[in-house]
Parts: C-alpha cells; sequence; structure tokens
C-alpha cells in the first residue's frame, strides 16, 4: 500500500523539522560516501559509481511530483547509460521499505531504488528552503561532486525533461 498524501506532507513536515535549511551558495561541494539501503540488505555507496555521473533522487513513493520525475528519469537512464549516467533514487518516508516493492511494481525504473531516512537523505542534500518538498534530486560529477540539487516546486520541475537533460548534459561534459 502507498502512503497517502497526508503522510508524505507529515514526512515532509518531519524532514523539515530535522533538519537546518542549507544556503544555496554551499554549491559545488563534494559529496560525502552516501550510502543507500536496498530492500535485498544489500547497500549502494556513491564511491561505488566513482567516475560516473550520478543522478540522485531523495523521494516520497506517493508523491505525484516524485513519480512523475522517477518515469522521466527511467527513460533519460536508459537513454544516457551507455555515457555513464547512472540514476539511484532513495524513498525516505517513514516505512519506506514497506512502500518501495508496489512502487517499483507500478513505476519500474531502470536503477536502483532503496530507502533512507530523512535526516540522512538531508547529511547529502539539506533543503535549501524551511519546508522541503519532494522530490529532492542532486546531480554529482565524475569527481564526486555536487554540482546542483533542485526540489519540489521550483520552475525546474515545470519542464522537467527538458531541465533534467540540461543537468545530465553538464554532468557528462565534466573532464574524466
Amino acid at each position: 500500500m502507498l502512503m497517502t498524501p497526508l503522510r508524505s506532507l507529515a514526512a515532509a513536515a518531519l524532514l523539515c523539522l530535522l533538519l537546518p535549511p542549507a544556503p544555496a551558495a554551499d554549491l559545488p561541494r563534494k559529496a560525502p560516501d552516501f550510502t543507500i539501503n536496498l530492500l535485498d540488505g544489500k547497500k549502494l555507496t556513491l564511491s561505488q559509481y566513482k567516475g560516473h555521473p550520478v543522478v540522485l533522487a531523495f523521494i516520497l513513493t506517493s508523491c505525484t511530483h516524485c513519480q512523475a520525475a522517477v518515469k522521466v528519469l527511467t527513460k533519460l537512464q536508459t537513454e544516457y547509460a551507455p555515457r555513464g549516467l547512472q540514476v539511484l533514487a532513495s524513498a525516505i518516508e517513514q516505512d519506506a521499505q514497506s512502500h518501495i516493492k508496489l512502487f517499483v511494481r507500478n513505476f519500474a525504473p531502470t536503477f536502483p531504488v532503496g530507502y533512507n531516512t530523512g535526516a540522512e537523505a538531508g547529511s547529502l542534500l539539506p533543503p535549501t528552503g524551511k519546508l522541503p518538498l519532494m522530490p529532492l534530486v542532486g546531480f554529482i560529477d565524475r569527481q564526486g561532486v555536487l554540482r546542483a540539487q533542485h526540489e519540489g516546486e521550483e520552475p525546474f520541475f515545470n519542464d522537467l525533461e527538458p531541465n533534467l537533460r540540461k543537468e545530465i548534459e553538464a554532468l557528462l561534459q565534466s573532464k574524466r
């Protein structure tokens, strides 16, 4: 069962309370070696993808913006994978483990989807405002530097696919 919109809002509000806002001027910055938990008990780390550009999306499985982003990122992962791109997603709502399997079945992403706590997500992509709006998407270059991040209802999400392409192309142009 997917999380209700009310529970999604509560999860976002909880994340807001746990994390201080980060000024946008903190970019670019070195991304820490972040770990994503997978349902099979395995873990993925950003360091596994050193030398590859990474798009990391923190999502709520019932969030319609997150679902739309996953659909577009699935298309772009398939298109850009031959050039080295790796997309990763992590659900951060309460009981995320119990929601991921159905989410993956419904949206069929072509990239790993795991889970983290909101606080863990905020250690990598601190929200830039008082209330983090979902999804939180980070763009990490081949050297492990977080080059950009976008969240929720920013204008970036109004024209999602072209804006994602622009950020991905910038990552792919970065030095090897």
